[in-house]
């Protein structure tokens, strides 16, 4: 054991275990983030809130059940710098374990409760080979270490490469993705309670052109969950 502390600490000393946000460096039961920064992180605590401002996003769209973001992003924030390592500097431990802090919200969160599996929002593959990884699966299974909910990673799939969905008018967001995906094993989700996972929702057009599909499976209930959202 005191071997491989000494070992481990050497590689600590070449290779600092730093937090995400604030660069301080991590202790050894820390990950991602530090304490300090994971207390600070602006909860919505919408998981505990029906109708609340993410909900609304999808009123007079289509019925979604229950929707919620971890925490609230603005521009300039250090969590939103932190969301941008996740997405292209190939952080995806970011998503896992962010993942796993909603996870920890959501399985005590009443009005989750009746999740049957999570269905992350998928990349084009093209994108996804680049990227090495789809962030939103690295959420679902960071909420499904802690929830014991099954993930359904191919349950969608997205059939056309669409640009970034970034400085969009909500218009131009719904034109971006309006026709992009579809669902690949309809029989496997009949009759279930779906979480859509994503990392950040803004206008919630990418959800709502996923959730639509998934609203025409026989049974089928959507709620949806994010890692942010704008305050």
């Amino acid at each position: 054991m005191f071997v491989v502390e000494l070992i481990q600490h050497f590689v600590g000393l070449l290779f600092p275990n730093l937090c995400e946000v604030c660069g301080s460096s991590l202790h050894s039961r820390e990950r991602v983030l530090c304490v300090s920064c994971i207390y600070h992180l602006p909860r919505t605590h919408y998981w505990e809130e029906a109708g609340n401002p993410v909900e609304q996003l999808f009123w007079g769209k289509l019925y979604i059940e229950h929707a919620c973001a971890l925490f609230f992003f603005e521009k300039g924030s250090r969590y939103r710098k932190m969301l941008h390592k996740l997405k292209y500097n190939g952080k995806k431990e970011i998503g896992f374990e962010l993942g796993r802090r909603l996870g920890m919200e959501l399985k005590e969160a009443l009005l989750y409760q009746s999740i049957d599996v999570i269905v992350p929002v998928p990349l084009h593959p093209k994108k996804q080979r680049k990227r090495g990884y789809n962030q939103s699966e690295q959420i679902a299974r960071g909420i499904a270490n802690v929830t014991g909910w099954a993930v359904d990673a191919n349950g969608m799939i997205r059939r056309t490469f669409t640009t970034s969905q970034t400085n969009k008018t909500r218009l131009d967001r719904w034109k971006n993705v309006a026709e992009v995906f579809s669902v690949n094993h309809a029989e496997t989700l009949a009759g279930k309670h779906i979480l859509l996972v994503d990392d950040v929702i803004t206008t919630g057009s990418t959800i709502e052109a996923c959730a639509c599909h998934l609203l025409d499976i026989d049974g089928c209930k959507v709620s949806v969950a994010a890692l942010a959202c704008i305050k």
